[in-house]
């Protein structure tokens, strides 16, 4: 039997490499079987991990302007893989320093012209993860753009002062080809767009929800009198606090789902037709599995080619009927245990789960209208 292991992370638990260890110990403690490990994500957090092959550090600012360290992959010598979120992502900021009218992109911004004068001629963006509502202005500034008031006088490239903004001075640079992996189809403005949808987690109450509207609407504005061009309502251009409008607006990006550029890099698609059995997971399989998550790109894939799909996950939500995109699922966290327990204990766990699956496929008790290999 032939085995591919493509798992995402289990969040707060697992890197999805973790994961895909833990599953082919277990697989290889019970069954006879070649295992490949193919670790997956989309286009949030792992999104890079996922891809990159080595890795360049530079420092950059942080979401409220401070100096950090933070890293960025390479593929090849001309592709680069950047994270948003590890130099503008919610988790550099402590709870009490949450503040979206404040907090900006300029560090995703620098890591992108770090890449850029390293000779990058593709850059693969994950969106997911932001400290910000920036609708990337900040990103924008980073790379050369300059945002003005009616008066020319310079603007500092925080939301807080969008409503002031009437004018944008190109960038004069040649980009190479940027893509943008997205997950969630919601727009800039709106009741599902960055501000309504997003901000509250970020630290933003019901007036500066309003406000931030307001100042994505003028940036949109000023862009599309300026640039010529008007990306507001394309789906994603809210992803990230409005990144994903800003990387197409400055940047001539394009958008594509953050599973599927992982997918397509790691050649994912002939692993599964050369595989037997599929097994996937992540930490909690529910609604949101459903909605461009890694493992319902797995499985949707495995389902094209015929090929069993097993999933494993530290919570299984079924009243999402998330059931029905795999032929098999399993909830590694044993009953009545706590889930900060659960979550420590997630390796061992993952791998008895594993083990127990690998023999009940074995034994003709799980996936038998696939398998046959008892005796």
């Amino acid at each position: 039997m032939r085995v591919l292991v493509a798992p995402d992370k289990f969040k707060g638990s697992l890197t999805a490499a973790q994961a895909a260890n833990a599953i082919a110990h277990g697989f290889r403690d019970c069954i006879n079987a070649q295992i490949s490990c193919v670790p997956v994500a989309d286009g949030g957090e792992g999104f890079a991990d996922a891809l990159a092959k080595t890795w360049t550090t530079k420092m950059v600012r942080d979401p409220l302007g401070r100096a950090i360290d933070a890293r960025y992959g390479w593929i090849d010598e001309a592709t680069a893989v950047i994270e948003m979120s590890v130099a503008s992502g919610l988790w550099r900021l402590a709870r009490n320093e949450r503040d979206p009218m404040r907090a900006n992109t300029f560090g995703t911004g620098e890591l992108i012209s770090d890449a850029i004068e390293r000779d990058a001629r593709k850059i693969f963006v994950g969106l997911g993860g932001s400290a910000t509502n920036d609708g990337g202005i900040g990103l924008a500034a980073a790379l050369g753009y300059e945002f003005v008031t009616s008066d020319g006088e310079p603007l500092d490239p925080i939301p807080a002062n969008l409503l002031a903004l009437t004018h944008i001075h190109p960038a004069e640079r040649d980009w190479p080809k940027i893509i943008a992996a997205c997950d969630v189809r919601n727009p800039l403005l709106g009741g599902r767009g960055a501000s309504r949808m997003f901000a509250p987690q970020k630290g933003a109450d019901e007036k500066t929800v309003q406000t931030l509207e307001w100042s994505l609407e003028q940036l949109a504005d000023v862009v599309a009198e300026d640039l010529g061009c008007d990306f507001r309502d394309v789906p994603g251009a809210g992803a990230a606090g409005g990144l994903g409008f800003g990387l197409l607006s400055f940047c001539a990006a394009k958008m594509r789902a953050g599973f599927d550029v992982v997918a397509e890099v790691l050649h994912l698609e002939n692993a599964i037709t050369a595989c037997d059995l599929v097994v996937t997971g992540e930490g909690k399989l529910d609604a949101q599995t459903l909605e461009g998550k890694a493992p319902a790109g797995v499985a949707s894939l495995a389902r094209k080619h015929g090929k069993p799909v097993l999933a494993f996950a530290g919570e299984i939500d079924e009243a999402a009927q998330v059931g029905g995109l795999f032929d098999a699922t399993l909830a590694i966290r044993e009953h009545d245990m706590p889930l900060d327990e659960a979550m420590q204990n997630a390796s061992a766990l993952l791998e008895k789960c594993a083990a127990r699956a690998a023999e009940s496929i074995r034994t003709g008790k799980l996936l038998s209208r696939f398998f046959h290999l008892s005796g």
